[in-house]
């Protein structure tokens, strides 16, 4: 690629950002980086009554979280911004008047009611209307009045809007990355809405100028705006300007495989579909990856496979190899179903690889939150109970025993591991116990061991109740690594009062 790729992602600011939207912001930033371009973060707000507050910040802080930073957008601007549509609305003007001129679109005065009208009079007789070469000779437009006529009524101030003149009986051969080529009839395409009389462009005219002049090589977008292609492709042919290449990605599919990904069915099936917690204006809460304790690699990571594949073995990427190995045309053309479960697996990898320092600290964190205070090494902890864990929080859930004693006991435990000579066996490791200078777990282990052996008792008999004794049910790392963790006196007094509840 001889010209420098450029990329962009372009949301709307009406809401949290989706993970499917997510998705594109990712594919568009491994494209990039993969290339040593571009990656743009241009915000289409032309839409003024669907904008709600907080939105564009969101959407800032959940590509920094991910650790997909744009290099130019809002608050990183460089010569081709601003990049927010409603601080260029001034722009879009002149490419819509360099339409008429060039003949490619034309002013069009047909009121609402009076398309309204039409519509239902074509449902009538079992149609469809569509504003378009068939019957634009028939409507209020400017292909039909006279310049004066046309020039009279945009001077008294009518509404208008101005349409892009769709070629009649020509057949389009368009290319898509991933989709490979396509043909489109232009007789069943409609004028399109380009601009309207209140100043504002629509979506498709202000999508490509801003395009072109952002230099974007490449568009990658969802495969919602793939019924768009024939137009757009149309409005840089009447521009005369190199249309970019284009790339519609496959959609995300509920994990029952049937149907596009929404909110509601995170809701319903117990999973965030949004990167970041969201609440509404109206107090509504939805829930995100990042407070439901995800680390931000394991989403990378996850979303990087939903429609894209690297053709290895290989699941586990970082975000260096990802860019690497990312390329479009290994994107499939069918949806994507979203799997929870393979989500949670993502994470469950991730947690392990964390270093054992950083988890303590985030596991410290947790604890502060909880209120419990402790001077045990959390470090050793965390090391003994990670494997078991998906979240910080399962840390907690299973090792809470090393900040509080048992108050009670399985019951199901009790009646397999206390018996009539528990409280003898116990109180012979309580007398090692006490006895032992050095407390590390190879030196306890040794020691009761070896009094287990030379006695001739089961292992079972010392090691079950010991274990019952210390964390109040049968789980939990090696019993030496806790109790050399807890320390001697609270190992005895956790002991000592196991031997009360059986005596």
């Amino acid at each position: 690629m001889s010209q420098k790729v450029r990329v962009r992602f372009a949301p709307s600011p009406t809401g949290p950002l989706h993970i499917g939207g997510v998705r594109t912001a990712l594919f568009n930033y491994l494209f990039a980086k993969k290339h040593g371009g571009d990656f743009l973060l241009r915000i289409e707000d032309t839409d003024q009554n669907r904008y709600v507050e907080g939105a564009e910040a969101y959407i800032i802080e959940a590509l920094n979280w991910l650790n997909i930073p744009f290099d130019e957008g809002p608050g990183k601007e460089a010569e081709c911004g601003p990049y927010r549509q409603s601080e260029r609305k001034n722009l879009y003007k002149q490419y819509a008047d360099a339409l008429i001129e060039s003949g490619n679109a034309y002013y069009a005065f047909d009121t609402a009611e009076e398309l309204d009208a039409h519509r239902k009079d074509h449902e009538e007789k079992g149609k469809t209307f569509i504003y378009n070469w068939h019957n634009r000779l028939k409507l209020k437009n400017s292909l039909v009045i006279s310049s004066e006529e046309t020039q009279q009524k945009i001077t008294n101030g009518e509404e208008y809007v101005i349409r892009f003149k769709t070629p009649e009986d020509e057949t389009l051969y368009l290319n898509d990355i991933i989709r490979g080529g396509m043909q489109v009839e232009t007789n069943v395409l409609d004028d399109k809405v380009l601009f309207k009389s209140d100043g504002m462009p629509t979506y498709h005219l202000a999508n490509i100028v801003d395009d072109h002049l952002m230099k974007i090589t490449h568009v990658i977008r969802g495969e919602e705006w793939l019924p768009s292609l024939a137009l757009h492709i149309l409005l840089y042919r009447a521009f005369g300007w190199e249309a970019p290449q284009f790339a519609h990605l496959p959609l995300i599919l509920k994990p029952t495989g049937n149907g596009k990904l929404s909110k509601r069915d995170g809701d319903k099936m117990g999973f965030p579909v949004f990167p970041l917690e969201w609440k509404t204006a109206e107090g509504d809460l939805f829930s995100g990856y990042r407070e439901d304790g995800y680390l931000p690699e394991a989403v990378v990571n996850m979303l990087a496979f939903l429609g894209w594949n690297p053709g290895t073995e290989q699941e586990i990427f970082s975000l260096a190899e990802l860019v690497n190995a990312f390329e479009l045309e290994r994107v499939h053309k069918s949806g994507a179903k979203f799997d929870p479960d393979k989500t949670k697996w993502y994470q469950h990898q991730y947690l392990q690889m964390v270093d054992d320092e950083k988890l303590a600290s985030q596991f410290s964190k947790f604890l502060n939150e909880k209120k419990v205070s402790t001077s045990l090494n959390l470090t050793i902890i965390v090391s003994l109970l990670k494997e078991r864990a998906t979240f910080v929080s399962d840390l907690w859930e299973q090792g809470s025993f090393f900040f509080e004693a048992p108050k009670n006991y399985d019951e199901k435990a009790v009646e397999k591991a206390f018996k009539a000579e528990t409280p003898e066996l116990l109180q012979n490791v309580v007398s090692i116990l006490k006895a032992s200078e050095n407390f590390s777990a190879e030196n306890l282990s040794e020691k009761v061991k070896g009094w287990i052996t030379s006695e001739n008792i089961g292992f079972g008999k010392v090691m079950m109740p010991l274990r019952l004794a210390l964390v109040g049910e049968m789980k939990g790392p090696d019993v030496f690594d806790i109790l050399s963790i807890l320390g001697k006196e609270e190992s005895v007094t956790r002991i000592e009062k196991a031997i009360d509840f059986i005596g």
